[in-house]
């Protein structure tokens, strides 16, 4: 049978989102995710030791994050979502191994350097190749299909790693997150690869450069580059509390588990439905994130169970806003300096994801878990308000 250079195309894409949704899965089904913590403390380190490895992973990435975009511009994209697991597997399995503060330092450092690797080079690489199947209108639904892919992977690695400690110990649920590392790696050599890397015989700075300066030459870039870590960035870091957030409204801890899923089945949701999102533009997207600010901070000074669904709204909200966010950005960059771009985006969510646990320690100190995810809402609203004013303005323009 002979396939139509249309049906070519077809195949070709079903490939890439195929893999996609593969790689994302298995990059996020790491079992050791929930339970590392434990595994510091029963090596022996203090809490001061273990906010160390925090800091010093948040560092690798803010120090990497911008160069290796600038990198994959530069050479194969596809070689570093394959190496990139590989050495965050690397880093697990040293945790394992040899238990000590060294050798968890060195493993944060190698996770932090294959997280930097893939940042960037697989939204570029994605961008790029539907873009030559002539299909990149798809890419806000592809990429929210691949981050509730990811999702459910957390998900589901919250829910064996318990069992699969008690049954093993750390050592089993360490080789089994080596061996989902393996697997990432195998499944990112399956992404097509189209793009000549035009950047190699100039070297990386070169790229770096290209990129930075479109930025500079483009308004509408810089804006797309600026709305993905105000999108991002705080209900990113409000994450990491939601634990303590459940716990405040009078759950048990045996029930936090069951509420966290939850949660993050709002962001899930968020994920699946960002595609349709798009055809709203602007204005959709200031519903998203102004309704998204004042769920959360209704649902977090609640104190209650039901607040916590409104949590849940508003995580599904913010999901999907960043998966738009992001897509946006990707229609407005050029194909050179593409990874270059993201990883910029990257580097600014890094940057504010560090302001607000800074913030949230203040605040949480002082009033508690609810009063701090409420503060974290304003920005939310204000930027909401803000994106309203620009949908006005347009269209003020536009009746002249």
């Amino acid at each position: 049978m002979t396939l139509t250079p249309t049906r070519v195309g077809d195949v070709r894409v079903r490939r890439l989102t195929t893999t996609l949704y593969g790689y994302s899965f298995l990059e996020e089904f790491v079992l050791l995710y929930p339970v590392y913590a434990l595994l510091f403390s029963d090596a022996g380190l203090s809490v001061w030791q273990i906010s160390s490895l925090f800091a010093l992973w948040s560092v690798t990435a803010v120090v990497l994050e911008v160069p290796s975009g600038a990198w994959a511009d530069a050479v194969s994209r596809r070689l570093l979502l394959v190496v990139g697991p590989l050495l965050t597997g690397a880093g697990f399995a040293l945790w394992v191994l040899v238990p000590s503060y060294a050798a968890f330092a060195a493993g944060f450092v190698l996770w932090g350097t294959g997280g930097a690797l893939s940042s960037g080079a697989l939204e570029a690489l994605v961008y790029d190749e539907m873009e030559r199947g002539g299909v990149s209108d798809r890419y806000a639904r592809v990429l929210g299909r691949a981050r509730a892919a990811g999702l459910i992977a957390v998900m589901a690695a919250m829910g064996l790693a318990g069992p699969v400690l008690v049954w093993g110990g750390h050592a089993a649920v360490g080789a089994a997150s080596v061996l989902v590392c393996a697997l990432a790696s195998v499944t990112a050599s399956r992404f097509p690869e189209h793009r000549v890397a035009g950047g190699v015989r100039e070297g990386w700075t070169a790229a770096l450069r290209g990129g930075l300066r479109e930025a500079r030459r483009d308004r509408s870039v810089r804006g797309a580059l600026l709305l993905v870590p105000a999108v991002a960035a705080v209900w990113g870091a409000l994450d990491e509390y939601t634990p303590l957030l459940v716990r405040e409204a009078g759950v048990g801890d045996a029930v936090v588990p069951g509420v966290l899923l939850v949660i993050w089945g709002g962001a899930t949701a968020g994920s699946l439905l960002a595609g349709e999102g798009e055809r709203f533009g602007t204005g959709g997207l200031a519903v998203l994130v102004g309704g998204g600010g004042v769920a959360l901070a209704v649902g977090a000074l609640a104190g209650t169970v039901v607040g916590l669904l409104l949590v849940a709204a508003a995580f599904g909200a913010f999901q999907a806003a960043t998966v738009l966010a992001e897509a946006r950005l990707q229609h407005r960059i050029e194909a050179t300096g593409r990874a270059t771009l993201t990883s910029v985006a990257g580097l600014g969510t890094e940057l504010v994801t560090l302001t607000v646990f800074a913030g949230y320690a203040v605040v949480a100190s002082g009033h508690g878990h609810g009063a701090a995810f409420a503060v974290a809402a304003v920005p939310y609203v204000v930027l909401g308000a803000g994106l309203v004013v620009v949908v006005r303005f347009r269209r003020a323009g536009a009746e002249v």
